[in-house]
């Protein structure tokens, strides 16, 4: 299988080189889109719904970082000249995978490409294992709930209160009064999943609870359910259920 990148750098020479040297195929990767500026970045993004966002700190137009906190990605890697910190603490809320300094050597971002890869390949393997378990109360995806432990129940009752808002770990754990390091480790260790994959699940969900009604329409059952845009809910959906939401839904409209 292969995962679609989208590339944001300003400096051309920098675009085309790491366009041209990187061994994308081998990776396993796709380069599917390049921009220049922080806007055209975002719209980039959000028409191509890349798997990994690869993308410079200071941009014309827009910073990569704003950038990045518009757009639904799961997956990011940041190139940049500056050794901020706090564009460091930002980067890591917005859950960026690595940050690597300029000028990038191109083994050095292989490296952190291919354990990109490797991490996106577990994590595909979490939702074909999900995929496999039998549904349990009526749920498309079985989730473990009261699970013994006061911090994890206390963070899937906070996902059950918020999921139809913009929130994500960072905002789970300010409620809880954690560090995000802690409460994303300890609820991996307890559920099995990482926190964006149990949000995730359960818009999944709650959108498949909403399909019922032949009113809603799937762009309006998206939004409702906290996924950005529809494109978003789309290949998420696919990615618990291996169907579009409107394959989904015409299948359970003809039982």
């Amino acid at each position: 299988m292969s995962y679609s990148v989208v590339f944001v750098e300003d400096e051309q020479i920098v675009q085309e080189e790491i366009a041209s040297s990187i061994r994308w195929e081998l990776l396993g990767l796709n380069l599917v889109g390049t921009a220049s500026d922080g806007l055209e970045g975002e719209q980039l993004i959000k028409r191509l719904e890349p798997d990994i966002v690869i993308t410079d700190i200071r941009l014309p137009a827009q910073d990569g970082l704003t950038m990045l906190s518009h757009c639904p990605v799961n997956h990011a890697i940041i190139l940049t000249g500056h050794t901020d910190f706090n564009y460091m603490k930002q980067a890591i809320r917005l859950g960026v995978f690595d940050y690597l300094l300029k000028p990038v050597d191109d083994e050095e971002l292989e490296e952190t490409l291919a354990s990109l890869v490797k991490k996106i390949q577990e994590e595909d393997h979490d939702y074909e294992q999900l995929r496999k378990n039998p549904n349990s109360g009526g749920e498309l995806i079985p989730l473990p709930r009261n699970v013994n432990n006061h911090v994890i129940d206390a963070t899937i009752a906070y996902i059950a209160e918020s999921y139809a808002q913009p929130v994500g770990l960072q905002e789970a754990a300010a409620y809880l009064e954690l560090s995000e390091s802690h409460l994303s480790r300890l609820f991996k260790e307890v559920t099995g999943l990482n926190f964006l994959q149990y949000l995730n699940a359960w818009r999944v969900n709650k959108s498949v609870e909403q399909m019922k009604d032949p009113k809603k329409n799937i762009a309006e059952i998206a939004i409702s359910c906290g996924f950005p845009t529809p494109g978003y809910f789309a290949k998420i959906f696919k990615r618990f259920t291996n169907k579009t939401p409107t394959q989904f839904r015409d299948e359970q409209g003809s039982v």
